[in-house]
């Protein structure tokens, strides 16, 4: 089966009582056609015939992907062949004001997100609704898979007393949506004055994983570099909470996971043992280059996925994590803010979105 992305087919989706709109477009790396075509290439090709391109905006890791890692922010530039603002939603502002959105009468978004509540770029799109629906801007989502299917949800709900940039409405963690859904349901429960239009796919079904659409994998943040990474994430996200590293400085950010001061035998032996469904556990060893005990030898685990049927990403990162915690109590440690420019909640808390003692009673 192959999808076909609405990118792909702008000329006849694009609304008529939108044409001639002069449009902003919020991108990323992944933003790219069936044929890897980067979506600014497709505007640029209906400049001027079906509406006026006036701006670009980025997300997290930016326009281009160029920042490696979390909380570093980027500044906006000038498109250095359009001429037009590139405007940075990571920095100074995560919620675009008045002035970025002066003379938009349309902003288009098309980032690819991966399923998981702590991914920033629905949060991102949350906070262009809700600026968009204050100053009359049209949003126009173009519609992408959620790479890890569209059915299996796991992990709890978030609780609003802990909103955070990870998370600033209430869904799962792995929340089994698109984002096209996920903007229809932003705005029925947050953003009701908001004027949206979602852009369909064709031929995309819920129990799609992306290696199902025939579509391609774009790394939409430089950590997540495969599918692979992207179906373990909603679980292995958990140890940016901790001081254990998640892998970041190494080529399997978030499959491979350890420590200094970890026996990575002892720990692959005891995992396997716990009967944690559709993984594998392989004792393994990595110097990460940078993060997280750079340079350090770390014993620990690579996770290896053998039926994402039944695989619950998110248990297997609490299980983990009790493990490690309870195997290594003098060393272990829930890592301080600030997170996400959350700077009071430990990250652990708002990444599952609610008390650690929820999960981890002492």
């Amino acid at each position: 089966m192959k999808v076909e992305l609405p990118i792909d087919h702008l000329g006849e989706l694009w609304p008529a009582k939108l044409r001639g709109a002069r449009v902003g477009a919020l991108l990323h790396p992944a933003s790219v056609s069936r044929t890897l075509v980067h979506s600014s290439r497709v505007l640029e090709r209906w400049n001027g015939d079906l509406f006026k391109l006036a701006a670009f905006f980025g997300p997290q890791h930016g326009f281009l992907g160029q920042t490696q890692d979390n909380m570093i922010e980027w500044q906006g530039y000038e498109h250095p062949r359009l001429g037009i603002p590139i405007y940075s939603l990571y920095g100074e502002h995560r919620e675009p004001p008045a002035e970025m959105l002066s003379g938009l009468d349309v902003l288009l978004v098309d980032l690819q997100d991966i399923g998981t509540r702590y991914y920033t770029f629905i949060w991102t799109l949350y906070l262009v609704m809700k600026a968009c629906e204050r100053a009359g801007v049209h949003v126009v989502v173009c519609e992408r898979p959620n790479p890890i299917n569209g059915v299996t949800t796991e992990g709890p709900v978030l609780n609003p007393a802990y909103r955070s940039f990870v998370g600033l409405h209430p869904l799962p963690v792995r929340h089994a949506r698109t984002i096209g859904e996920l903007a229809r349901q932003f705005r029925e429960e947050a953003f009701p004055g908001c004027e949206l239009t979602v852009l369909p796919m064709r031929d995309w079904h819920r129990a799609m994983w992306l290696d199902d659409t025939g579509l391609p994998w774009v790394m939409p943040s430089p950590n997540m570099p495969t599918l692979a990474t992207a179906a373990v994430y909603a679980g292995m996200c958990l140890l940016e909470g901790t001081n254990i590293s998640e892998g970041r400085g190494t080529t399997r950010p978030f499959e491979i996971f350890g420590a200094s001061f970890i026996d990575a035998e002892e720990l692959a032996r005891e995992l396997n043992a716990t009967g944690l469904p559709g993984v594998y556990f392989r004792e393994n060893y990595f110097q990460p280059t940078f993060h997280k005990f750079a340079r350090d030898l770390c014993g620990g685990a690579q996770l290896h996925v053998t039926d994402r049927a039944v695989f619950l990403p998110f248990e297997t990162g609490l299980t983990i994590i009790r493990h490690i915690r309870a195997r290594y109590p003098n060393y272990f440690q829930w890592k301080p803010p600030p997170y996400e420019y959350e700077y009071h909640r430990l990250p652990i808390e708002v990444l599952l979105g609610g008390p650690v003692a929820d999960f981890f009673p002492d």
